[in-house]
């Protein structure tokens, strides 16, 4: 009665939930914010890896690819009916709800597994720039001759020490301020590292570059030209990749006009721009530093040495953030589960309230003895294979195929009931093909680029 009266008064959505506010514009901001991340400082690598014309061509395709896929999804946050159905408030959802119980436990284990190796990237990646700040700092002292090369393990270390703490966290509601201040970081390092590329460029020292890319020759054999190829494609899948929140985004739309028509308008308007950043940092860089690009722009630049240790800073702020918005979906379903399956233990659900000082939390053991041992282990699986642009590639090709491309294709041809053998249907799952090859391609090469790094460095000893 009083969701009813509420309803009424335009107070609460059809759901019974509080009025949703959220427009195309919003949701644009949203989808740009979440793009900006650690995955747009490996592309000038995979630019430089796929040359002028087949890179260009390559981001333009994951744009177009993304797009018309992201809009399918649109169509599936209500169910059955795009406009007037029942909301889908996930990914995992609206997949029980088109598709069935295996295909959800399917999307589940590959979403959730992205979520918890994600969280090794992030380790991988705030390591890489803290070097990069402490490099920086040493060729200015030094001098550019001096031998400047430093372990990562440290560093990984006082980061997995960090996030110990920080998982300690009961919820993902709780983490505004961190995202806040992860986000605004993200655009900080995207364009310090765009601007550094440019004026480069722009004083005439920028290296050769070729429109095959990085040339076949005594540093390099066509052999590995290749592998780096396949590695490349699953960095530029990551870079675009919002899946596992575009659920989230549509949930803040209001109705009126229909979320699905906000969606499709806004998924237009963030992968523009976010192609449009990608082919300015990626050309830039490559432009930059023509084959010698590395896998880290940033990583390259020592001068200005307080503008570039800024932009690694920038970098390390965002990776604290993003690690438990990342984590706390996966801490989330685990304890989810042991709760299911021991309602009863006081280990598992019982809360001890606590005060540390002015701080009131609730303490629980089983969250911090299970996140703590989380931590740990992601941590020393970064220290056992801290190879940036590698594992990237293999969260990006992970990810990519299920969630971007196949779920929504099959949830649209449940939805709409496209017959099978039919032109649309064959196009639709020639399309699907298509991009699990890629999808393929970039795992076995990330798995190959892993494996050679391994057999180059020992484990635990790398440095940069």
């Amino acid at each position: 009665m009083v969701i009813t009266r509420a309803l009424m008064e335009g107070e609460v959505d059809d759901d019974g939930r509080a009025k949703r506010t959220g427009n195309s514009l919003t949701a644009t901001t949203h989808i740009i914010t979440v793009v900006i991340g650690a995955g747009v400082l490996a592309l000038a690598y995979a630019m430089a890896q796929l040359g002028w014309i087949a890179g260009i061509a390559t981001m333009i395709a994951f744009a177009v690819i993304s797009t018309f896929t992201y809009n399918l999804v649109a169509d599936c946050y209500r169910f059955p009916d795009p406009i007037t159905g029942k909301r889908n408030y996930t990914y995992m959802q609206a997949v029980k709800a088109y598709l069935g119980g295996t295909m959800y436990v399917f999307c589940g284990l590959v979403q959730y597994t992205k979520l918890a190796g994600i969280t090794v990237g992030y380790t991988i990646t705030s390591a890489t720039s803290l070097v990069a700040i402490k490099k920086a700092i040493c060729f200015h002292k030094e001098g550019h001759q001096a031998y400047c090369k430093f372990s990562n393990n440290p560093f990984m270390i006082g980061f997995g020490t960090l996030q110990i703490f920080l998982s300690q966290i009961p919820n993902f509601h709780e983490l505004t301020w961190l995202s806040t201040i992860a986000a605004i970081t993200s655009f900080g390092y995207a364009f310090i590292a765009s601007g550094l590329s440019l004026s480069v460029v722009i004083s005439g020292k920028g290296q050769p570059t070729s429109i095959t890319g990085t040339r076949i020759g005594p540093e390099l054999s066509a052999e590995d030209k290749v592998w780096r190829v396949f590695s490349s494609l699953g960095n530029i899948a990551l870079a675009a990749n919002y899946s596992t929140v575009i659920f989230d985004i549509m949930d803040t739309l209001k109705s009126d006009p229909p979320e699905n028509k906000q969606m499709k308008k806004a998924n237009v308007m963030g992968v523009t721009a976010m192609t449009i950043l990608f082919l300015l940092c990626s050309g830039f860089g490559y432009a930059a530093f023509g084959d010698h690009t590395p896998g880290n722009i940033l990583t390259g630049f020592y001068e200005p040495f307080w503008l570039v240790a800024l932009g690694n800073t920038f970098v390390v702020i965002h990776m604290v953030g993003a690690y438990q918005v990342m984590a706390q979906p996966f801490y989330r379903i685990v304890e989810m589960g042991a709760n299911m399956v021991w309602p009863e233990s006081d280990f598992i659900n019982k809360e001890y309230p606590t005060k540390l000082g002015n701080i009131r939390f609730n303490f629980n053991l089983f969250r911090l003895i299970w996140r703590t041992i989380f931590v740990i282990l992601s941590t020393i699986l970064a220290m056992a294979m801290p190879f940036f642009n590698e594992i990237l590639s293999l969260l990006g090709a992970i990810g990519f195929w299920p969630l971007v491309v196949f779920f929504p294709i099959q949830m649209h041809i449940r939805q709409r009931q496209i017959k099978k053998r039919t032109l649309k249907w064959c196009m639709l799952q020639l399309l699907s093909f298509m991009c699990f090859i890629v999808t393929v391609t970039a795992v076995v090469g990330s798995v190959h680029g892993i494996s050679k790094d391994l057999h180059k460095y020992k484990v635990f000893t790398y440095r940069q």
